[in-house]
């Protein structure tokens, strides 16, 4: 299917696509609490005007679906040294299906991707699963986003082998990834026009160590990936992973573990001051294009 360009997103948009339903984190938490950092869901900060959400409990990540991109804003883990010996020994294996749980209209599916030059993107990745059921669920296609090959299989996969290697180290993090969008052009792919990220992100919170750190990677065909903060990380997406933690933690950087395994080099030490100091005068409205501006080599 080929590739479509649309350009129908209203100016002013904010950088993540949020909800129109209005709700608060503690009543999403409610449905599987363990599984967020201190018990509360991440908090979209702003009512949305891309229709409704969904909030979809698995048996070790939850994910939050919306109707508009067909698949998830944010998707939610409790990474465990434990967890990750079951998955170490669990067979690789899986095939991507539509989640039922959701309607119709909430749904992609495997056609979305055919022929489409992207990867079904997992957000909570198969690799950090405990057993064979829980690995099937994370290819729910509800917890996919489209990324192309050379950030996906490169180094998307460097920064979730740190996060693991960092969970082994810890004991238990907490972790949340997701998309986030263009709001003046979004490209879409498939029949049910899947919105093509701009960036990935996946935020950490080590409760052992009581630090927060966020990877975030440009979805493009050359990526690059920056470390930053989760304050910085909200102003961008209008998204906090980590509602329930103080804001003088979420303003810090964490010592992050470098990308593993990845051919690309993460920008550290005086490149990531001088991000976190132009993000920090942007306004949400103007945070994509500070975003990229920072991002493309």
């Amino acid at each position: 299917m080929p590739i479509k360009s649309e350009n129908n997103l209203p100016k002013g948009a904010v950088f993540l696509l949020l909800t129109g339903l209005v709700f608060n984190s503690p009543a999403l938490a409610s449905s599987c609490p363990e599984l967020f950092a201190k018990g509360l869901a991440p908090h979209l900060m702003a009512e949305g005007i891309y229709g409704g959400t969904t909030l979809l409990c698995n048996g070790y990540y939850a994910v939050l679906a919306s109707d508009y991109t067909h698949g998830p804003l944010w998707s939610a883990e409790d990474l465990t040294e434990e967890n990750l010996e079951i998955a170490d020994r669990t067979q690789r294996r899986g095939s991507f299906f539509p989640d039922n749980r959701l309607p119709a209209s909430m749904q992609s599916s495997p056609r979305d991707y055919a022929n489409s030059h992207y990867d079904r993107g997992h957000m909570t990745p198969s690799g950090d699963e405990p057993g064979f059921g829980a690995q099937k669920e994370s290819f729910l296609l509800s917890n996919i986003v489209p990324q192309t090959p050379e950030l996906n299989r490169r180094a998307w996969e460097g920064v979730e082998s740190a996060v693991r290697g960092w969970a082994r180290e810890e004991g238990e993090i907490f972790v949340v990834t997701g998309p986030g969008y263009d709001p003046d052009k979004t490209q879409t792919i498939g029949p049910n026009h899947i919105p093509v990220p701009t960036v990935i992100w996946k935020a950490i919170y080590d409760p052992a160590a009581n630090s927060t750190g966020v990877y975030i990677c440009l979805n493009t065909f050359h990526p690059t990936c920056r470390i930053t903060s989760v304050t910085t990380l909200t102003r961008l997406v209008n998204i906090d992973p980590f509602p329930g933690l103080p804001d003088s933690l979420k303003d810090h950087v964490s010592a992050m573990p470098p990308i593993r395994e990845s051919p690309y080099r993460l920008a550290r030490q005086n490149g990531t001051r001088k991000l976190l100091k132009e993000w920090g005068k942007k306004s949400v409205q103007k945070a994509l294009r500070a975003l990229i501006r920072s991002l493309v080599p």
